[in-house]
């Protein structure tokens, strides 16, 4: 599995299971941004009925099992976030983009791993 990262300074790709940082040959293309009713969102992603939000505020995760009805927090310990994924084949993979590092989870966003390469200014991930 793999992710595309945009950065102030180029696009990349990160395997998530080796943590290896590669070149990408063309900029990756970000889903378009869910609109939620939360308050300084930052960020969302979506697959089917799994929303995640990025809100400038702690903590950094807001996330809905029930297309924005309800939600929870998540991403106690995070640092402020810039952007997010959800892996279209399984919603519970989560990825997540502070300034510098990403973070991954695989529980819907219970704990998180962060991830060992260190990026320019993250503005957009996607999982590929």
């Amino acid at each position: 599995m793999r992710a595309a990262v945009r950065t102030s300074h180029g696009s990349w790709l990160v395997d998530l299971e080796t943590e290896e940082l590669l070149e990408a040959d063309e900029e990756p293309v970000v889903a378009e941004p869910v609109n939620v009713s939360l308050p300084r969102v930052v960020a969302t992603a979506a697959s089917g009925s799994t929303v995640v939000a990025v809100v400038d505020r702690r903590p950094p995760l807001a996330v809905s099992h029930d297309a924005g009805r309800t939600w929870r927090e998540a991403g106690g310990g995070l640092p402020k976030g810039t952007a997010v994924a959800i892996d279209a084949e399984n919603p519970d993979r989560i990825l997540y983009a502070a300034r510098n590092r990403l973070y991954l989870s695989e529980d819907g966003g219970r704990f998180w791993r962060a991830l060992a390469p260190e990026l320019p200014a993250i503005e957009t991930v996607m999982f590929i």
